[in-house]
């Protein structure tokens, strides 16, 4: 379905100040520019990489959110972010530098564009004619932002699961008007917390991984170790799989059909750390699944389940290339998507501010 749009959303993500120091071992070691409370993150363990359609439905009662912010609610894991975790976000801004998570706009079809951001220019200026004292131009957007071309931001409206939303909101409730619950208008007032870059190419010493590879539990904790950092509630994360890097070198593939990302046994681990958005360079899933008979089980346990929003196909190339600049990984995002009543998601452009 396409939607026309004036303006595409501005999304800012900011890193929080960290100065590298090594231990008597040589290793780096991270420290923020300011004290966060003192925050252990609960056990969990670990699933199986070995799941089943049973394992995904069993997830889907074991880490829903559904009342959890009383039976009306519609914001999901956002209720994480409180007035003072916003607060922590918005002092850690010390370099002024920006970067952007958006990748350029796809106006070409390709494998992994089959709906390309379209443009037409409105009262382009004639040359036959005298120029007016004053002159303007305009144009008209059109985009399909669902799927693997677009950097975008999905509602807890967007996906089903056996005929219920987030927070067991019948399907019933979705006309030919859209969502009438859960909707991204309701996001409308913008996202303000921390965030945190998981660059696993760089945990496994590679410039990508390959279309396909599973992230498990084991490397979000490892990669936490790495840079020295813990998932704290109500932060954002973002996954880095170098899906644009590979895309660079190699040219466009169906990553519809293959694309590395998480493995559905990472959903325990990220529920437990309560986080409130899910983002990656690609769709978050590992396609295939390998769960027989679940297509995309990560955006079903995280929308649905959890009421996680999922920012999906973001470039997060400078941005791993600043935060491996500076030694800092973690960062401030802000979020304000378009205010569509009723709408499934959103286009979204992310900056960096460090």
């Amino acid at each position: 379905m396409k939607r026309w749009l004036m303006l595409p959303p501005l999304l800012t993500v900011t890193f929080i100040n960290c100065t590298a120091t090594s231990n008597q071992n040589g290793e780096p070691l991270h420290e923020t520019a300011q004290t966060l409370p003192s925050y252990e993150p609960p056990p969990v363990a670990a699933e199986s990489r070995d799941l089943s359609q049973e394992d995904i439905e069993r997830l889907m009662n074991e880490l829903s959110n559904w009342g959890r912010w009383g039976p009306n609610d519609q914001l999901g894991a956002a209720n994480l972010i409180s007035p003072t975790k916003r607060l922590e976000a918005t002092s850690l801004v010390t370099e002024g530098i920006t970067v952007s998570l958006e990748h350029q706009l796809l106006v070409e079809q390709a494998d992994d564009v089959p709906l390309p951001f379209r443009r037409s220019m409105l009262n382009v200026p004639d040359s036959t004619v005298e120029p007016p004292f004053m002159g303007a131009v305009s144009d008209n957007y059109s985009v399909s932002y669902h799927g693997y071309s677009h950097s975008h931001i999905d509602s807890l409206c967007h996906i089903m699961y056996k005929g219920q939303m987030y927070n067991g909101v019948s399907q019933d409730t979705i006309t030919e008007d859209g969502c009438s619950n859960a909707s991204i208008a309701n996001l409308q007032g913008g996202i303000v917390t921390r965030g945190i870059l998981f660059d696993i190419p760089r945990l496994k010493g590679v410039p990508y991984l390959e279309p396909g590879t599973p992230i498990y539990m084991e490397d979000l904790e490892a990669w936490e170790e790495m840079a020295g950092l813990t998932v704290r509630p109500g932060d954002a994360i973002f996954i880095r799989t170098g899906r644009w890097a590979r895309r660079a070198e190699h040219g466009p593939w169906v990553i519809s059909e293959l694309a590395a990302g998480l493995h559905a046994s990472t959903m325990p681990w990220v529920k437990s750390r309560d986080v409130s958005f899910l983002g990656s360079d690609a769709a978050a899933d590992v396609v295939p699944s390998q769960v027989e008979g679940v297509r995309l089980p990560v955006h079903t346990l995280t929308i649905v389940a959890m009421g996680v929003d999922l920012f999906d196909n973001q470039d997060l190339e400078a941005l791993a290339e600043t935060a491996a600049d500076l030694n800092r990984w973690e960062f401030m995002l802000v979020a304000g998507p378009l205010a569509v009543q009723n709408g499934t998601g959103s286009p979204v452009n992310a900056i960096a501010i460090f």
